[in-house]
């Protein structure tokens, strides 16, 4: 902070200087607006957030240091240990291993509130916080590296921190591409080594490992998320697709020219293998006539190094992979490299060099695997409504009796014309005619996965997700239309959809309905057909998405939460009655209130038998710069993923379920914290109280991110998306969603049933369930503040309805807390969560600054905009939304 003061002093800003938190001078009143004390605030704790990451990963070193490798809970050692514990051996731990497949899915959702630029300055300042712990460096390079410091920090004062407009989707895949370029392919590796060591110090032989495949690849949902998003089409999604490609080969381009550096092995001292002449040979013959590469020169410079030349050819031959994708002699898949790569290997083993094998051509083969010629995959999600209209569309172009009211028929009717069309492979129309805008939409978008699916193969192609499901013919209506488009296949079995077709369950009644859905959908001879596949897998994978937010913006954070834990249990039977494996893809978001929590925590808490190896997650907008910005919190991260996933698939495996003693109480407490959930929503008035009382119309003022905040744009509670829901009690400081109808179900519970209540207390430490979503609903509790929710309800002009909603809360507030305090057995939240407690205390008084600012930046602005001064609150926007990123940077999140 010292370094940020000298640079504003620098150019100019002394009083700004002297008003910067954590340097012993007092803070500023709480005034009215001040950009640049707000703008300084914001830069102040986004240095303050990479310092904590940088003492997080010291935190680490030392406890590993002074207590060992198990120390740390949820990394390889640690996870090792407890499938040891199952009395695992080496052998039955690989085969666990071999089953997992983590893949975190990066989405570009409407929460991340910095420029690319802003980021670009945090890496370049924490790899200066790095070399600062140096401790060789003199005084004199440490005063280099302070006087570097500085000038970075200028140049992050004099970035603009917002969006002055809306990012692309371009700019928001640009920057997961870097993350799947710069960041997790070293990731990936370092975890593997990790494991390799883990491994080796539990006394385990590591040839074992060899050919274990990559534990964790990735997905993306930037370019193919059409839910509510009308800029994404179908050319969107063909440039997306072709950007990753490109990302990929850009990566393994640069990463065998890496190789070719590290093996300059002389023909001098070592036989040059025939196997090697063979493949040199080869990549010649292969490269001739192209000008990706100069051979010749190759040939002449590389003469007494084979190996290095043989790396370098490949490289050129990747090169003409990706300038020339319809030359001849490209590599058509990464199992050709991947095969190239494996006679080096063979080469260099020969010669004795199984240590340049190990150490620089195993970790190239096994990031090829994990990310191939595409990057991530991307995943194309749509809502069930707009699939209706597009259905409906072609109905009425192909001459079908009552098309027009084919939204209103039964769902009888619907599943006879479904499944009358299924069984042929005619489409509706003839290629190249219009049906109507969402149809049109639906079927281009479908053309394009099936126009890079026969050109490139099916590897970079994810799911077809279908947002609301509310019912098998949702997910049947998919397969009609991707015929229509010739993305089913025909067989001799009949349809098959090379794509899987993947419901979203996001809503109580969604839920509550799932197990039916998934167990009509199984049985039908479509989905029966695509998922034996072309390989015939005697247990094939089958994925069902599970929409945290929504359920949670439904009713409620403990409804949603047992919502979804009974209905993972529900679908586990359902798919092991059908003898597929179930894969959930778990939609969680950046705050407990849209499901976030820690993730060993969140594993332990799964449904038992609910993880058979393959788990999918949501990474969200700023979760992906939070946790993943630096190769040693990614690789942390990654760890954490890969060995929690490993564990819990082991114990789901192989230990007894556990009984839960909570389970009938818990059954009462979620219906009633969300009967009282409802009761405020639904009340009279709260819409009112609601815009009033948040930021929410300013967020959605705000061009954080490419996607409105609403799908249809109507204006009710419903239309809103729950990312904007959460963002906009989260910069107030209610954190309403993540604890509100939890204290009114306790305090029923302990009045009607006060045994129950006692035994629930009693039992917290045998229920994994209910530990792991009362520790995130006190995270919750904690971060709230009732005195900015106070300033932030003072805003609502009736009284009358400002005293009504208020009170109820802050009773609800009151009662949430006592309750949790009690059933976690008290000793206050900073024993309980020490580095979180100390953590908020120290953000919470330049925090109270940022709040009483925007109280009355909303305050001015709507006054203006009431007034009808457009022009003077539109000038306003850009301090509103410096302050949306101040109290953002501040509290470390949005939504």
């Amino acid at each position: 902070m010292e370094a940020f003061a000298a640079a504003l002093r620098r150019i100019g800003e002394p009083e700004l200087a002297d008003r910067m938190p954590w340097t012993g001078q007092p803070l500023p009143e709480q005034s009215g607006p001040n950009r640049p004390l707000c703008q300084a605030y914001s830069t102040a704790f986004q240095l303050l957030n990479l310092v904590e990451e940088r003492v997080a990963l010291q935190v680490r070193r030392l406890r590993e240091k002074e207590l060992g490798p198990l120390a740390e809970r949820g990394l390889w050692p640690d996870k090792l240990a407890a499938m040891r514990d199952l009395n695992l051996d080496a052998r039955a731990m690989v085969e666990i291993m071999k089953s997992v497949r983590v893949e975190p899915v990066l989405t570009a959702h409407p929460t991340e509130a910095k420029r690319d630029s802003v980021r670009e300055r945090h890496r370049e300042i924490y790899d200066l916080l790095e070399r600062r712990e140096n401790p060789a460096f003199t005084p004199r390079e440490q005063e280099r590296v302070r006087g570097f410091l500085e000038a970075q920090l200028e140049s992050l004062w004099r970035t603009g921190e917002i969006h002055v407009t809306r990012p692309s989707i371009a700019e928001e895949l640009e920057n997961a591409l870097f993350f799947l370029r710069e960041v997790f392919p070293d990731a990936v590796t370092r975890t593997r080594t990790h494991l390799r060591e883990a491994w080796v110090a539990a006394g385990l032989d590591p040839v074992a490992l060899k050919d274990l495949p990559p534990l964790i690849r990735f997905g993306t949902w930037i370019g193919g998320d059409r839910d509510g998003h009308p800029f994404v089409t179908a050319e969107v999604t063909k440039s997306s697709l072709q950007s990753l490609r490109n990302n990929a080969l850009r990566l393994f381009a640069r990463k065998l020219d890496r190789l070719a550096y590290n093996l300059p092995l002389s023909k001098h001292f070592q036989e040059v293998p025939a196997v090697l002449e063979e493949l040199v040979a080869r990549l010649v013959k292969e490269l001739e006539g192209h000008e990706v590469v100069d051979v010749a020169a190759l040939l002449d410079h590389h003469d007494e190094e084979p190996w290095r030349l043989a790396a370098s050819l490949m490289r050129g031959k990747l090169l003409l992979t990706r300038d020339h994708p319809d030359a001849a002699t490209i590599y058509t898949a990464p199992g050709a490299l991947d095969a190239d790569l494996l006679l080096l290997a063979e080469c260099l083993s020969a010669v004795g060099a199984e240590h340049l094998v190990q150490d620089y051509v195993d970790p190239l083969r096994h990031q090829l695997a994990a990310f191939g010629f595409h990057s991530a995959i991307l995943d194309v999600r749509q809502n069930s409504a707009f699939h209706d209209k597009a259905l409906t569309q072609l109905l009425v172009k192909a001459g079908v009796p009552n098309a027009n009211s084919f939204p209103t028929w039964s769902e009888e009717e619907k599943r006879t014309l479904l499944d009358h069309e299924l069984a042929s492979p005619r489409p509706f129309l003839s290629p190249g005619l219009s049906a109507g805008p969402e149809a049109d939409a639906v079927l281009e978008c479908y053309r394009v996965l099936a126009e890079y699916r026969a050109r490139y193969g099916g590897a970079g192609l994810g799911s077809l997700i279908v947002s609301m499901t509310r019912g098998v013919n949702d997910l049947l209506t998919v397969y009609v239309l991707a015929r229509e488009a010739g993305l089913i296949e025909l067989t001799a079995q009949g349809l098959r959809s090379p794509l899987p077709v993947v419901p979203l369950f996001e809503t109580m009644d969604d839920l509550a309905h799932a197990p039916s859905v998934v167990d009509d959908f199984l049985a039908h001879p479509v989905t029966r057909i695509s998922l034996m596949g072309e390989g015939g897998s005697n247990t094939p994978d089958f994925q069902m998405m599970l929409g945290y937010s929504d359920s949670n913006k439904d009713c409620g954070i403990f409804a949603s939460q047992w919502g979804l834990h009974r209905a993972q249990e529900a679908l586990f039977e359902v798919t092991r009655r059908h003898g597929v494996r179930p894969v959930f893809f778990h939609g969680r978001g950046g705050t407990v209130g849209r499901g976030a929590g820690p993730t060993h925590w969140f594993m332990e808490a799964l449904p038992h038998g609910s993880l058979g190896g393959s788990f999918r997650m949501t990474e969200q907008g700023e979760t992906i710069a939070q946790k993943y910005s630096h190769l040693g919190s990614a690789t942390y991260q990654v760890e954490t993923l890969t060995a929690s996933v490993s564990a819990a698939t082991a114990k789901h495996r192989h230990a007894p379920k556990p009984a839960d003693p909570c389970r009938e109480i818990l059954d009462r407490i979620a219906g009633w914290s969300m009967e009282a959930y409802r009761g405020l929503l639904h009340a009279p008035d709260f819409i009112t109280f609601y815009r009033e009382a948040t930021p929410i119309d300013a967020l959605e003022n705000s061009r954080i991110g490419s996607r409105p905040s609403r799908r249809t744009g109507r204006a009710s509670l419903e239309d809103l998306r729950a990312i904007p829901w959460v963002f906009s009690w989260t910069q107030s400081r209610f954190y309403l969603p993540g604890w509100f109808g939890v204290g009114s179900a306790f305090e029923r519970l302990k009045v009607e049933a006060p045994e129950d209540y006692s035994a629930l207390a009693d039992s917290i430490s045998e229920s994994s369930f209910l530990r792991y979503v009362l520790t995130n609903m006190d995270g919750s509790i904690v971060s709230a503040n009732e005195e900015i929710m106070l300033a932030y309800g003072s805003l609502v002009a009736d009284e009358a309805i400002r005293t009504r909603f208020m009170d109820q809360i802050i009773a609800e507030f009151h009662r949430t807390r006592d309750h949790l305090a009690n059933i976690l057995h008290g000793g206050g939240f900073g024993s309980r969560r020490p580095r979180m407690a100390r953590t908020l205390q120290v953000r919470e008084e330049p925090l109270k600054v940022l709040h009483h600012q925007q109280v009355a930046l909303l305050k001015e602005w709507r006054g203006l905009t009431a007034a009808g001064d457009t022009a003077a609150a539109e000038a306003m926007i850009p301090d509103l939304l410096i302050s949306i990123n101040a109290i953002a940077s501040g509290l470390r999140t949005t939504g």
